[in-house]
């Protein structure tokens, strides 16, 4: 592809612009309005055309609609009160030593990060431990580290399986790579990932947190259950949809009709949608002589507890993260202008010298060149620009899915470097600030550099020799 210097300036220049917008927000305008005003521009100039529409289309609509079906499977489970059950016994199998729920902690954020993503276990997670070391009386600079090391572990730990990260799932569809394949590759990397982030945070706020804590303030995990049917049928969900990903390749199904279907059998119970069809079907289901409303109440109580009202499913679905849909087509038809422009032609170039000098340099190389553009330009873009590259540069064999996985780890980790690396991590900032904890973004740019730095490197490495031993 030949390089046309004008071109590329102003699609370089319609990027920027787009991306001060929607890091800025103007008025509350939602990140995705404002990316859709920059690839309005981009078509205005010609930077990109219609065509170009339907091939981003095709690279991102499973990617976001899986995401968003894994984030609302979080949202119904976080209202029935899972994530506050699963941080409570985290709590008590620490037995009150503080050291040991530290680390407890930020092994329940790379669970969840694994299964809900990392926007979910940024999102939920921390409110819930912030209340939790609230109730414990932790004073303000233990509750800061372990808010930072939640924040830090859902996306450092984000690797193991495509749907833990949205950079993953566009990867994983860009360049067809099965869920099994994905996971056989990205799993043991994660478990590098996940002990090298619980050293280097060790390190990091070992001084500021308490040795140990009374465990008479921490209520029971089962008093966080608000509903208890949606709470048991969530397991089933979970498993079943873990399994439906693996299954998925073998039947030539999209991982979001797994995801989706997920979500919406978890919505039926959430909501109690099931109710009216059971007692349709049989009267004697409901236990109350076939009137919903008592079957409705009598399904969610629990032994000594009153029973509980249906989730307002609605609600939580009007308020899931739609906007990233107009984002990801938006935004990504921006950066696929600068890759019309020659941009790619000249990573791509760059990434062909790369891959001659071997896996360990390939990786560490793309790895930190994508951590570099996801901390400047957000990581959402720099996947695609990075996936565009590698294409381009034609490199085959093992330094070909070098760069691959190295681009994802690079553009999974490298946000944690600055505020604007990703989205999620300046909502987070806004909601900590909603809960009075102000993060300055001097701190966190100390800190995301101390901490990221070497894991990102560790992860790096353990990627190039874990290829080797797979061949």
């Amino acid at each position: 592809m030949v390089v046309h210097e004008a071109r590329l300036i102003v699609s370089v220049a319609i990027f920027l612009a787009t991306l001060v917008v929607v890091i800025w927000q103007p008025r509350g305008l939602g990140i995705g309005w404002s990316a859709l005003a920059g690839a309005a521009v981009a078509l205005a100039a010609g930077v990109v055309d219609l065509t170009d529409i339907a091939r981003v289309w095709d690279i991102v609509w499973n990617a976001t609609f899986t995401f968003v079906a894994v984030i609302l499977i979080s949202l119904l489970l976080d209202a029935a009160g899972f994530f506050k059950w699963a941080a409570l016994h985290v709590a008590r199998v620490a037995r009150g030593d503080g050291r040991l729920l530290f680390g407890l902690v930020v092994v329940l954020g790379a669970l969840v990060a694994a299964v809900f993503a990392n926007d979910g276990a940024a999102l939920i997670l921390t409110p819930i431990v912030m209340e939790m070391l609230l109730a414990l009386g932790y004073p303000p600079a233990a509750s800061l580290a372990f808010v930072m090391a939640t924040g830090f572990i859902a996306d450092s730990t984000s690797l193991p399986l495509v749907v833990s990260n949205l950079v993953n799932i566009v990867s994983a569809d860009y360049f067809h790579i099965g869920f099994a394949r994905f996971t056989a590759v990205m799993a043991p990397i994660d478990l590098v990932s996940v002990a090298a982030s619980l050293s280097v945070l060790w390190i990091y706020f070992n001084k500021h947190i308490p040795r140990h804590y009374k465990m008479d303030k921490l209520e029971q995990p089962s008093q966080a259950i608000s509903d208890l049917v949606t709470f048991r049928v969530g397991w089933v969900v979970l498993l079943v949809v873990l399994a439906g990903y693996f299954l998925a390749g073998a039947l030539h199904l999209p991982i979001s009709v797994v995801a989706g279907g997920g979500a919406l059998v978890l919505a039926c119970v959430a909501g109690r949608w099931w109710v009216p069809l059971a007692v349709r079907i049989h009267p004697a289901l409901s236990g109350a002589r076939g009137r919903p409303e008592q079957l409705q109440l009598g399904a969610t109580g629990s032994a000594g507890k009153e029973p509980s009202a249906p989730i307002p499913v609605l609600k939580i679905v009007r308020e899931a993260p739609w906007q990233v849909v107009l984002f990801s087509l938006a935004m990504y038809l921006v950066v696929f202008g600068m890759g019309n422009a020659g941009l790619t032609s000249v990573l791509a170039a760059l990434l062909g010298d790369i891959a001659r000098r071997g896996n360990v340099l390939t990786a560490v190389s793309v790895g930190y060149g994508a951590a570099g553009m996801s901390s400047a330009m957000n990581n959402m873009p720099s996947v695609l620009v990075g996936a565009l590259s590698i294409h381009a540069s034609k490199a085959v064999g093992s330094a070909h899915e070098a760069m691959i996985y190295a681009n994802v780890i690079g553009c999974d980790l490298g946000p944690k470097l600055t505020p604007i690396g990703s989205l999620a991590t300046l909502l987070w900032l806004h909601v900590l600030d909603k809960r009075g904890m102000h993060i300055g973004w001097g701190y966190y740019v100390r800190t995301g550099f101390a901490l990221t730095l070497p894991v990102l490197a560790i992860t790096l490495l353990a990627l190039a020799g874990w290829l080797h031993v797979l061949g």
